[in-house]
């Protein structure tokens, strides 16, 4: 015993002096912090655009359909991973897509959010069909875009031809086949 107390005495004497060295003012707990999370009534913004993911056959769009449309052959099709309606790509070639479709339903903002980014207001030609349906069409070195929206949903068409003729056809179609 006496080894223990002499081991452990001169820890004692230490910690001892160090706080008689202290201030001799009581030390104030810390104090919590608290966070503040503020939510904003601002659109987020469209969603991103959609990716190719997987092969398949578009649901809501028949292949020969956008053969005739377009006016050119596709080679195969490839779909985004969005469901229940994923966005459709088709191909010309191996690489190169010749027409893309997206439907997009979700809030009023965040579908005329998706049609102005695609085709924005400032830049674009008005677009009015199919009936009810507003949004606008242009065209680029790349191809035509033609991109409307109703309510909560949204169509985007883009082609590598430069017809917004031909978009706004295939948009007709999808808006048809989903009922939208």
């Amino acid at each position: 015993m006496n080894r223990l107390l002499l081991t452990a005495l001169p820890s004692l004497l230490f910690v001892g002096a160090v706080t008689a060295c202290g201030a001799d003012e009581p030390v104030a707990a810390p104090t919590p912090t608290s966070t503040t999370t503020t939510t904003s009534n601002a659109p987020a913004g469209p969603p991103p655009a959609p990716e190719p993911a997987v092969d398949g056959q578009c649901p809501y769009l028949g292949t020969p359909f956008v053969q005739e449309a377009n006016g050119q052959l596709v080679r195969k099709v490839r779909l985004s991973a969005d469901q229940p309606n994923p966005a459709c790509f088709f191909y010309a070639n191996a690489t190169e897509v010749q027409l893309s479709v997206w439907v997009f339903e979700g809030g009023p903002e965040a579908a005329e959010a998706v049609v102005d980014r695609a085709a924005p207001v400032a830049d674009s030609n008005p677009a009015t069909e199919p009936a009810g349906w507003e949004g606008g069409s242009l065209t680029s070195d790349e191809g035509a875009v033609y991109a409307v929206s109703k309510g909560g949903s949204a169509v985007v068409v883009t082609s590598n031809q430069k017809q917004t003729i031909k978009a706004r056809k295939v948009v007709k179609q999808v808006v048809a086949n989903l009922g939208l």
